[in-house]
């Protein structure tokens, strides 16, 4: 294994669906993961397994086979090593090193998830830039929404969050929240600085450690579990934070329904026209044939093409974008069917 802090990000930023993820999500992602070393005549992967990654060739060459038949070899410099290898689960061909190399795997699920909550939240940033009636709270809540706090949260219920905070208003010298309390809520800072303080031990005067200013947030540790407050926040001027109650981010991850068909169902819509939301670079490199490219990150701005009175069936590789994707499209009047499986699925 080697850290994967020296090898070159820029490489990494053109495996693709990776280099749809924001800068802070993979980072995220990159500490998860290590650059693995392959020894020549090794496997990669062998056939029949089920692994559930996306294994990126960085250097070296490999051979795939079937069985016994060696049907190609394939070098890491080649454009189709920009794709994740033969993603078909379970493994159709086994894949040797024919010289050493190196590679890296992400876990399906966790990149995924990530792509699709990073394309969603740049679907409602556009929705929050587009309102004029938002203006003043555009700032604190496209702050909010790239940062990884509600991660957890299914993407179609990312427009829900910004409608659950309310806001509260507080003075210079006010208390917000003090060590040693169970929370029960946390703070966005839409306007003005709050000093953190800390007490070492519990007992002895507390001590500044930080200042935050707006957009940041702090106490979101009460959401997800019932510790007590690691620190005291104090307001250093007058200001506005933005609340968010434990009980109403529970209500957030709850996966709301989305109407969805199986592929073989969907064929059978002959009215229907299909909506690929994934990458440009996911679309070239296979999709459904007929099937119109709107990349659910720029979708708000791509939906007034859909035509209302007719049936649309958007898909993704595993049903997250497209799932988010419908839900977004129903709340804007349109027909809408997610792809149950996704393009993996249906193309298996």
């Amino acid at each position: 294994m080697n850290n994967i802090e020296h090898f070159d990000k820029r490489h990494l930023n053109t495996l693709v669906p990776v280099n749809a993820l924001t800068l802070d999500h993979l980072d995220t992602l990159l500490r998860e993961c290590s650059i693995e070393v392959i020894c020549k005549g090794l496997a990669l992967f062998a056939e029949g397994d089920y692994d559930n990654n996306h294994v990126y060739l960085l250097s070296g060459s490999v051979s795939i086979w079937a069985g016994k038949e060696k049907l190609r070899s394939l070098a890491a410099d080649e454009p189709e090593c920009r794709f994740p290898l033969l993603h078909y689960q379970p493994r159709r061909e086994t894949v040797l090193a024919e010289q050493d190399c190196h590679l890296i795997r992400f876990n399906n699920d966790r990149l995924d998830g990530m792509i699709a909550w990073d394309q969603a939240c740049h679907y409602i940033t556009l929705s929050v830039s587009s309102d004029r009636g938002l203006d003043e709270d555009a700032q604190w809540m496209t702050t909010l929404l790239k940062s990884n706090l509600f991660y957890k949260v299914p993407p179609m219920n990312i427009g829900q969050i910004l409608n659950k905070f309310e806001p509260c208003y507080f003075s210079a010298g006010d208390t917000v929240i003090r060590q040693g309390e169970v929370g029960d809520c946390c703070y966005v800072i839409k306007e003005g600085v709050v000093k953190v303080l800390q007490s070492a031990d519990g007992r002895q005067a507390p001590v500044q450690v930080n200042e935050l200013g707006e957009g940041l947030c702090f106490g979101e540790d009460a959401l997800v579990n019932d510790a007590v407050r690691n620190a005291s926040i104090i307001m250093a001027s007058n200001g506005v934070l933005m609340r968010l109650d434990k009980k109403d981010f529970h209500v957030l991850l709850k996966m709301p329904q989305v109407q969805r068909v199986s592929f073989s169902q969907a064929k059978l819509e002959e009215r229907a026209v299909w909506v690929d939301v994934r990458t440009q670079d996911e679309y070239e490199n296979g999709h459904i044939e007929g099937a119109l490219n709107m990349p659910l990150n720029i979708l708000k701005l791509k939906s007034r093409m859909l035509d209302k009175e007719t049936l649309h069936i958007v898909y993704c590789n595993s049903g997250r974008r497209s799932d988010a994707a419908a839900h977004f499209l129903m709340d804007e009047g349109i027909e809408v069917l997610s792809l149950s499986g996704g393009f993996e699925h249906a193309a298996s």
